[in-house]
């Protein structure tokens, strides 16, 4: 039994690292193609630019198209040929950094990925996922290393809106469950492996802090302040459910999310929030005492997280909606089946009913 633990090359977090990124990728390559939205070039692009100044590295900006599809990756991968770039960095939020690994995979080129905010996991892992250009979930794009650089300046990320560091909540919530269902289960993880102990207690300290700092660091934001809690929150969002979710595995959580990409409602939700009901529909299916159910959705409730179908966006829900998520969930090829038990559409639908009728309950309290 093979057990494989996928990290990094090198993470850094801290206030002011923006401006650090040029002496960064002058140890990576000597010229850079930086992917970058035209709000985040607007915000971030001077600092990043004065940081090339004094590095033996050039750079260029290419604004990102919005979806993280294969059209999109090879657009990106032409002008990395056709400007002859050495080096890919991915600046910005989740679908922008899975384009960069995926461009530098096909480019062969390292790549180093500058998150400006703390909504996924999706920085320090070796995976893509891709999505159609109308934004639904295609497949997983498995990669045989891991970015050689990640960079989170966290001043940057407590400017942004609280609602999207809550959202890297949602998604890294999911990922001692998930792990702790992979482990039972031995699925093999997205390292292509077992999961390593050191990865598992990587997930167990991932929830823990969430719960432990999530509110704290919720309220320090919303006063426009960067306390020891909300680095807490970025490094459990970002590395320790990056860590923990590659090396020990997805299931039910991130399987409902893909399920909830066949929703047009739900296309204006971050990942994180449906993530978040994700991991109350599997908690749901593996059937767990009621605490654990009730202190996660009162946690979601807590952080602001949705607990409901109608929180989600879909204020008309049909049978027929609801079966199409679980068709999808269910998939053969989707992480569903890395629970430790048989899983089927129909339990999948009966559980998204149940999972939705709980939040209501809490929400009423």
């Amino acid at each position: 039994m093979t057990k494989i633990l996928f990290s990094p090359g090198k993470y850094i977090q801290g206030p002011g690292e923006i401006k650090n990124v040029g002496k960064y990728a002058a140890g990576l390559g000597k010229k850079a193609l930086i992917l970058i939205s035209a709000g985040g070039f607007r915000r971030n692009g001077q600092d990043i630019l004065d940081g090339f100044e004094t590095e033996d590295c050039t750079c260029e900006f290419e604004m990102f198209n919005g979806e993280c599809s294969y059209n999109e990756i090879k657009r990106i991968s032409a002008l990395v040929e056709e400007k002859q770039c050495d080096l890919i960095i991915g600046v910005g939020g989740g679908k922008i950094f899975d384009t960069a690994k995926a461009v530098a995979y096909y480019e062969k080129t390292p790549v180093m990925i500058c998150p400006t905010i703390a909504s996924t996991d999706a920085p320090c892992s070796a995976l893509s996922v891709i999505y159609t250009d109308e934004g639904v979930f295609e497949e997983y794009l498995f990669l045989p290393s891991n970015p050689n650089i990640v960079l989170l300046d966290t001043e940057i990320i407590a400017k942004s809106p609280v609602r999207l560091t809550m959202a890297g909540i949602g998604d890294a919530l999911a990922t001692y469950f998930e792990a702790r269902a992979c482990v039972e289960s031995e699925a093999t993880t997205c390292a292509n492996g077992k999961a390593t102990s050191a990865a598992y207690a990587l997930a167990k300290l991932c929830f823990d802090t969430l719960m432990e700092e999530g509110y704290k660091a919720k309220v320090a934001l919303e006063a426009g302040a960067l306390t020891p809690a909300v680095e807490k929150i970025v490094e459990a969002n970002t590395l320790l459910s990056g860590i923990g979710f590659e090396s020990c595995g997805l299931a039910g959580a991130h399987a409902i999310h893909n399920g909830l990409t066949v929703l047009e409602e739900c296309h204006s939700m971050y990942h994180g929030e449906k993530v978040a009901f994700g991991t109350i529909v599997q908690l749901v299916l593996e059937n767990v005492p009621l605490e654990e159910l009730e202190d996660i959705i009162e946690f979601c409730i807590c952080v602001g997280l949705p607990v409901t179908l109608e929180q989600l966006g879909v204020t008309e829900i049909t049978k027929e909606k609801i079966r199409a998520v679980a068709k999808a969930a269910a998939a053969e090829t989707d992480t569903l089946h890395n629970m430790p038990f048989e899983v089927t559409e129909e339990s999948t639908y009966n559980a998204i009913l149940a999972a939705n009728a709980y939040g209501h309950q809490y929400l009423g309290k």
